[in-house]
């Protein structure tokens, strides 16, 4: 069984609550990434992508001085290192989310994306089908 651990990226930059929309911006840009995940002492405490600074940011005519914490995402689908792929892809297409925080004890210790599983074959498949939901309208 391949698990999240060996896809996941290690070297996760974040911000933490204390930080604000400009600074998380400016990281995004840096990283060319499109998501930071909000550590408070190594605790996941939230997510913010380019989506939420657009949206609950710059759309609702916020400054680059609000805090993060006004735009961040707090409900997060969240995977364990020792989970594997197909639970990982499951959990994207289910929250439609291209990518999962990897946590252990609470403390973020990596992310996994769609598009690390790609390199495998077996998974690629999935991969390509979870992306399918994902990028589906959530039916309510």
């Amino acid at each position: 069984m391949e698990t999240v651990k060996e896809y996941m990226t290690t070297a996760v930059e974040c911000c933490t609550p204390l930080d604000n929309v400009y600074e998380a911006a400016v990281k995004m840009k840096e990283l060319d990434v499109g998501v930071i995940p909000i550590v408070d002492n190594q605790k996941l405490v939230g997510i913010v992508t380019d989506r939420d600074l657009v949206i609950k940011g710059i759309a609702e005519k916020h400054p680059g001085s609000t805090k993060i914490t006004d735009v961040m995402t707090t409900e997060i689908a969240t995977i364990l290192p020792s989970d594997s792929i197909d639970k990982a892809i499951e959990l994207m297409s289910k929250h439609q989310v291209r990518r999962l925080p990897v946590v252990e004890n609470e403390q973020l210790i990596g992310i996994v994306s769609l598009g690390d599983f790609s390199v495998s074959e077996k998974s690629d498949d999935l991969a390509g089908e979870a992306l399918t939901q994902i990028s589906q309208s959530p039916q309510h």
